[in-house]
């Protein structure tokens, strides 16, 4: 969420960003304003109520003294006409705290100076690629029909079980997305990051301190009898854990990572793209999650970025990275980098991480923050996929498939312990 005086003082930066996002509401912009003015009065008017009723107050103690009774009866009926006039103030001030931060939350982040001002995924700019990519020609068989031939994974039983989009893993399959794990937790915590095993569902104040609330609340499973969500990610249970915390400086940077199991209804999604498991309601994803003073942030999201890339060269995975232009950023990012995986069955690039600064969006309100020299100010927050298991396994078994079969990568066959499947 953008701090409501950074709408009125930089305004004209505001507006710029929300342009290059192609955000139509701009008029949301001087609505906060206004609200804000209107909270502001409200509340120096009860101010001046309350000093003037404590004012009173100590007024009527010397009457009594003075024996001045009738005058302090009246005194006292006016601290009850305050006191009623209070509690209708501060009931406008609740209402007009509560109308801004409506408007505050439908405005979404402002993009990094770096990110160009595309409408769609077809702008966003490709600023790596590791190796050219090419079918694997004649043959070839997309991974659905992989893990049917070698019983890997059964997506019919999921859907018995469940539904579409839950698949059930089998055997080498099974124990392939068991190993990649592993290894993903441990590439991760060799590079300084703790391991956290978070809660699978999160309250409505959790969904709101990342941004998955309001802006995502349809994609999200709803618990209604304990009003609780399922998480779409590990990275809104692991972020709030600093959620209305002030950090001191020592303790920063914070580097987190956690392994859990995703749900998303993905409402709308249908066609070719969503066969096997190219788009799941339940799959599993390892997140890295980091808290950073705001000048180190960008040097971080870098940082992160070749983590990530060292992840995928040990995967020895055909990739891609993209720098998402505006219309394509996510409502609460500054700045995204997308890596997608090449498909050598389905000659199609695959998604496989995101890595994210929020900037304050995400800490401001989550209130979280950090004391030096004195000051509170909020930090930055940031966070990727590393990875998520699904695509990357898709990949896996089709651009290592031969005529003997699946042969996985030296790193993953370590973790696997087993080299070949057929």
């Amino acid at each position: 969420m953008l701090q409501v005086n950074f709408l009125r003082d930089e305004k004209e930066r505001v507006i710029e960003g929300l342009k290059k996002r192609h955000f139509k509401n701009l008029e949301l912009v001087d609505a906060a304003i206004s609200a804000d003015d209107n909270r502001k009065k409200l509340q120096f008017d009860l101010d001046s109520q309350l000093a003037e009723m404590n004012k009173i107050s100590k007024e009527i103690g010397i009457m009594m003294k003075e024996g001045r009774k009738d005058d302090a009866e009246a005194a006292k009926s006016q601290t009850a006409q305050y006191k009623e006039s209070s509690k209708e103030l501060q009931q406008q001030l609740n209402d007009a705290e509560k109308a801004l931060l409506d408007i505050l939350y439908q405005i979404p982040n402002i993009p990094y100076e770096k990110v160009v001002a595309g409408i769609s995924a077809d702008d966003n700019e490709n600023i790596f690629q590791s190796t050219p990519v090419e079918g694997l020609g004649e043959g070839a068989i997309p991974h659905w029909e992989l893990a049917k031939k070698y019983n890997l994974i059964d997506f019919e039983l999921g859907v018995k079980i469940a539904g579409a989009g839950f698949p059930v893993y089998l055997g080498k399959g099974a124990r392939l997305q068991r190993a990649l794990v592993q290894y993903f937790l441990d590439k991760n915590t060799d590079a300084g990051y703790l391991e956290v095993n978070p809660p699978h569902v999160v309250n409505e104040a959790s969904g709101y301190g990342t941004g998955q609330l309001p802006d995502k609340e349809g994609q999200m499973y709803y618990i209604g009898a304990d009003d609780l969500y399922l998480i779409p990610t590990a990275e809104v249970p692991v972020t709030n854990i600093y959620r209305d915390v002030i950090l001191d400086e020592k303790e920063l940077p914070i580097k987190n990572t956690a392994f859990s199991q995703c749900y998303r209804r993905e409402a709308g999604s249908y066609g070719a793209h969503v066969r096997g498991l190219n788009r799941l309601h339940q799959f599993e994803k390892v997140e890295i999650v980091r808290i950073e003073k705001p000048e180190n942030s960008y040097a971080v999201l870098e940082e992160m970025v070749e983590h990530i890339k060292s992840i995928l060269e040990d995967l020895e995975l055909p990739y891609r990275i993209l720098r998402l232009c505006g219309g394509d950023t996510g409502f609460a990012a500054a700045m995204t980098y997308d890596f997608e995986v090449w498909s050598a069955a389905q000659e199609k690039w695959l998604e496989v991480s995101s890595v994210s600064n929020f900037e304050t969006f995400q800490a401001n309100r989550l209130k979280c923050r950090y004391k030096a020299d004195g000051k509170t100010q909020l930090v930055h927050t940031l966070n990727g996929s590393a990875m998520a298991l699904p695509r990357i396994m898709a990949a896996l078994l089709e651009n290592n498939q031969t005529v003997e079969g699946i042969k996985l990568p030296k790193k993953i066959a370590e973790y696997a312990r087993f080299e070949l499947i057929n």
